[in-house]
């Protein structure tokens, strides 16, 4: 049995993948000749002090590949010369090999977010194992123009995790693939504005690189304040709303069982629509499930998702599901606009969520990132407990209001300076209220926090007269 010599970096993170990784050069390399036997798993696992679902999911991943082949009663192996399952190493290039390797090298255009997920653990090599499969298995004729809603096999596979993950009332038939949250709205206020210009009503405070989008597909916007229980429906005019319910962003709060019952009798009465963005629905840490809206009235709800938060912004993809005129409408005019979405990402996204990578990334995420806001919590506590937390049940970010006099734009721009995605609320207001800052714990290691809420602690205290 092989003596593997795998070399670990804990700091890094990431550990099934640097794993699968220093298997995958060992073979390549020759260390490991085809029919090597593996160690089992739990001899593995303990050789490396890790837990043995990382030495499992390290081996799927280079099944998967090709790399290895698992039999039971045989345990698994490098995947021997006469096998049918062949390790898909590229052919050999010499003179190309030989030129230096540049790597690219990236900013975000509109910088870092406190919604942005920490893009270090985007997983690639499934992702990369998930595109292999589409382009050695997907007929030619699925790389022409595709059906502007999206292929059929991801609109089946969201729907089936929509309805089983989101309790959502939703058919392949009635989504709609798009670009992101971004575009989803956007398409879908150009269709209600076929008629007339929308009066739509918004969460208070929002987004604001919302409000520009929403006023340029065609909406003119009511604002609605925003408390404890979320959108307060009491206050709501308009021919239509966009909610969080969810986590509303920026202040965190879950739309409450009865103000999601005033809603529906709202929209019911007036035969208005909802537009649902579920931002933020993936990641929940000290509380149930919340069903979506759509699911309790699909004929008055569009349902707004994406694989932003959960995998990666620049994937731009999301999807729309709504009443079935809609959809079609919605469909109609993503044709128009763009002739749909580049359908290999759309078969590799269909592909990780039928094979359960999706599912899997998700509970290892859900894990890291609640170990990085207890971390940003504690840290809170301890050095600055005049701030209040709030919102932090769910998502990538939290709520901090700070003691009145405070200036928010100051404090934002201290927690930036250090290396914390942070941003004031009040450009994301339309009425005042007390200075808060929204700050993200995706990006932000847990042995990192206390270090980083020091540093912003001393820097205040340097520039403590502006505070008052």
């Amino acid at each position: 049995m092989a003596d593997l010599h795998i070399q670990i970096n804990r700091d890094k993170g990431g550990i099934a993948g640097q794993i699968a990784s220093e298997l995958r050069a060992s073979i390549r390399g020759g260390r490991l000749a085809p029919g090597t036997r593996l160690p089992a798993t739990r001899d593995l696992a303990t050789d490396l002090q890790v837990s043995r679902g990382v030495v499992v999911e390290a081996y799927e991943q280079l099944v998967a590949e090709g790399f290895l082949v698992s039999r039971v009663g045989v345990g698994t192996q490098v995947t021997p010369k006469n096998s049918t399952v062949t390790t898909r190493r590229p052919p050999r290039a010499a003179p190309l090999r030989a030129k230096p390797v540049r790597r690219a090298t990236a900013s975000p255009f509109y910088g870092h977010r406190p919604t942005s997920p920490d893009l270090g653990h985007f997983p690639r090599e499934r992702w990369l194992a998930a595109v292999r499969h589409v382009l050695a298995t997907v007929p030619s004729d699925a790389l022409d123009y595709g059906d502007p809603g999206g292929v059929p096999e991801l609109r089946e596979e969201l729907a089936g995790y929509l309805r089983r993950v989101r309790a959502a009332d939703v058919r392949p038939e009635n989504l709609v693939v798009v670009g992101g949250v971004a575009q989803g709205l956007s398409l879908v206020l150009h269709v209600l504005s076929q008629h007339r210009a929308p009066r739509l009503a918004v969460e208070d405070p929002t987004s604001h690189r919302q409000r520009p989008l929403l006023r340029r597909a065609g909406a003119h916007l009511v604002p609605v304040p925003v408390d404890e229980e979320g959108l307060d429906v009491r206050r709501l005019s308009g021919d239509a709303v966009l909610v969080t319910p969810a986590h509303q962003y920026p202040t965190g709060v879950v739309l409450s069982p009865a103000r999601r019952a005033a809603l529906m009798e709202w929209a019911a009465a007036g035969n208005r629509v909802i537009l649902e963005d579920d931002y933020d629905a993936e990641f929940r840490f000290d509380r149930d499930p919340v069903g979506c809206l759509q699911g309790l009235a699909p004929e008055r709800v569009v349902l707004s998702g994406s694989v932003s938060k959960a995998l990666a912004p620049g994937l731009r993809m999301g999807w729309v599901a709504a009443p079935a005129e809609l959809a079609e409408a919605i469909r109609r005019a993503r044709g128009e606009q763009d002739l749909g979405s580049p359908v290999i990402e759309q078969y590799a996204l269909a592909h990780f969520l039928r094979t359960g990578g999706y599912d899997k990334h998700l509970r290892r995420m859900r894990r890291e990132y609640r170990r990085r806001r207890d971390a940003l919590v504690a840290a809170l506590a301890d050095d600055l407990p005049e701030v209040q937390v709030k919102g932090i049940e769910a998502g990538l970010h939290a709520y901090l209001e700070l003691p009145g006099g405070w200036d928010e734009h100051q404090v934002a721009r201290i927690a930036q300076a250090i290396g914390v995605s942070a941003e004031p609320v009040g450009p994301m207001r339309e009425s005042p209220g007390p200075p808060a800052v929204v700050v993200g714990f995706a990006r932000l290691p847990a042995h990192k926090a206390a270090e980083a809420v020091r540093g912003i602690k001393e820097k205040l205290l340097t520039e403590g007269e502006r505070l008052t």
